[in-house]
């Protein structure tokens, strides 16, 4: 994906040329991308970038008028600063000489970057308050090596590709390494809201120009003083996602946050394409609500469908995915290549309600995955069960900040990081004057999203009366409120106990069953994939050739017998093991092409 990449205090110029180039080709995934480097002996830096063509990191690097201040970054800036526009990485150099360490509170949105200060010979390494805009690193005497990607790293550091047991135990358990680290042994992460500034002979000073305590103690507000604070902050800060050279497309669903964009800066009829995911089996209900929200508001409307076609690629997007993602997402994240890939065709930047309802409504998104350890050696089993204990300690104290100075770096990584491959993707619910007001919002969930359904019926009416997927909108008077709650929970819920929550019990009902089709009844119906199925029919020829292969069974932290019958019975439709059949192929994608290539 687009990044930033190179190696700090190396003397060895020669050489680091060399690893430099190999590290930038690991950043190239599509042929679209631009790419450059920067050599500079005094401070020592060896740094390269890739990028999306005319993207807000297009024109690196950056220098100011006087060419002593040069500026790498990667990701976007939102909002002005000190009361100015900035359109470019050329404004935010202007800025950091007019601000200087003052400019790096400036900075809005996720991003990465390093500065180079020939004035103070120093340089600088930085990344947003969350750490989305990642920044892996390796420090040993050859010097100070980092990257957006861990397999810069590994491709220039054969001696990194070794698997952390402790972080694989907790990728298996909760779906992430936790605790800020990464899945490989002798790689870690930049924190959150690093400086961290680097001068010849001296020590790096790990500073940081944000915490997360500035947010975490605010005076809380009553519901109304929420509204109204809410109101004035999101209406202010959204048309600046739609803003810059660059074609915006807006991702709908059926849910609030993709409407409160369009309510608090509504698009003049025409002026933002939208478009929805969609399945293979039926029109789903983000499909069915998107079209009509488009319609209320006069955009265009397009279905961008993971079809029939999606089989035949799978092996390979499933590849990429893992790849792309230095393992963190798994092999599900096919669907999101190959879905992106046809929104880079309708607008390079992707606008999307991503993390309104972690942020607004403290939906928390991962937790520990019992998966019954069967599956592994017994010497590994005790690093599986350690991370729900891991867990259970980083739950403790705010939900809130829990939900944005973990979760989303942890867990919502994987996902931003295939996005990023294909297009720009922008979410203002991260935004540094939204985020603050989620400690002072009511503690009540459902207030809250009456609160946000309130916003948007206020600043678009037609809009409001729109239902969302969940069926929260004005209820009917007629229908007793249990039963309209059942009737908004019943097909959801139905649909995952059919499909990834299904009962092993119900699965060896479901395969006597096999000749009804029931499938067609509840799959598609909010969801567009289905890989409980997808592996016992489409994809079973490759599910077994994978995971049933001498190299997967021979890895030394599996039991092979249990992983042998696993799949055998989810293929033949004697068992449910879509959890375990993600893993199991991700783990073994991770291994051939980040270890062992």
């Amino acid at each position: 994906m687009p990044g930033i990449t190179g190696v700090i205090g190396a003397k060895r110029t020669g050489e680091i040329k060399a690893a430099l180039s190999a590290m930038v080709q690991s950043l190239l995934h599509e042929p679209s991308y631009q790419s450059g480097s920067l050599l500079q002996e005094n401070p020592a830096l060896a740094a390269g970038w890739a990028f999306h063509r005319g993207s807000f990191a297009d024109g690196l690097p950056a220098w100011n008028s006087r060419r002593d201040v040069c500026l790498i970054f990667s990701g976007e800036h939102f909002g002005p600063i000190n009361g100015r526009a900035v359109s470019s990485v050329a404004d935010l150099v202007s800025f950091y000489d007019e601000l200087g360490a003052k400019f790096f509170r400036s900075l809005n949105g996720i991003f990465s970057g390093v500065l180079l200060d020939l004035r103070e010979n120093k340089v600088v390494l930085f990344n947003d308050r969350y750490g989305l805009g990642r920044i892996y690193y390796h420090d040993c005497p050859d010097g100070f090596y980092f990257s957006s990607e861990a397999k810069s790293l590994l491709k220039v550091l054969p001696q990194l590709r070794k698997l952390d047991l402790r972080s694989l135990g907790e990728w298996f358990s909760c779906g992430c390494a936790l605790q800020n680290r990464t899945l490989f042994d002798g790689i870690s992460l930049l924190p959150g809201g690093s400086l961290w500034t680097f001068r010849p002979g001296q020590a790096v000073d790990k500073a940081s120009y944000f915490r997360p305590e500035e947010w975490e103690t605010p005076t809380p507000l009553s519901a109304e003083e929420y509204y109204q604070k809410l109101r004035e902050v999101f209406t202010r800060i959204v048309p600046a996602y739609f803003a810059g050279p660059q074609k915006v497309g807006l991702s709908l669903t059926g849910g609030l946050d993709s409407r409160m964009i369009i309510a608090a800066a509504p698009p003049t009829p025409g002026s933002v394409p939208t478009y929805t995911f969609g399945g293979m089996y039926r029109e789903c209900a983000d499909v069915r609500i998107s079209r009509q929200v488009a319609r209320v508001c006069g955009l265009e409307h397009r279905v961008l469908p993971v079809d029939q076609k999606f089989f035949a690629e799978f092996p390979d997007l499933a590849a990429r995915s893992v790849y792309y993602s230095d393992g963190c997402m798994d092999v599900t994240g096919a669907v999101e290549i190959f879905a992106n890939r046809q929104a880079r065709e309708i607008a390079p930047v992707r606008l999307t309600g991503n993390y309104g309802g972690e942020i607004l409504r403290s939906y928390v998104a991962f937790r520990p995955n019992d998966l019954g350890g069967e599956m592994f050696d017994e010497q590994f089993l005790s690093h599986f069960r350690r991370a729900a204990e891991t867990y259970a300690g980083e739950r403790m104290g705010s939900q809130t900040s829990f939900i944005a100075f973990k979760q989303v770096p942890w867990h919502h990584y994987s996902r931003l990081a295939l996005e990023k491959t294909q297009l720009t993707v922008r979410s203002p619910f991260l935004d540094n004057d939204l985020v603050p007001l989620a400690w002072q919002a009511p503690p009540d969930p459902a207030v809250n999203k009456q609160i946000a359904l309130r916003l948007i019926a206020q600043q678009h009416p037609a809009l409001g009366a729109v239902p969302t997927d969940r069926g929260a909108f004005a209820r009917l008077k007629f229908l007793p409120h249990k039963v309209q709650t059942f009737c908004e929970e019943f097909m959801p819920r139905a649909e995952y106990v059919y499909d990834y929550g299904m009962p092993q019990w119900l699965a060896r009902v479901d395969r006597v069953l096999d000749p009804l089709h029931l499938d067609r009844l509840f799959l598609g119906t909010q969801k567009f994939t289905h890989f409980r199925t997808w592996y016992r029919h489409d994809l079973a020829p490759y599910v077994n050739e994978m995971i049933l292969d001498s190299r997967t069974l021979s890895r030394p932290f599996l039991n092979p017998r249990r992983v042998e019958t696993m799949v055998k019975e989810h293929v033949t439709g004697h068992g449910n093991h879509t959890v375990e059949i993600h893993k199991l192929l991700s783990v073994e994608l991770l291994h051939r092409q980040l270890i062992e290539s």
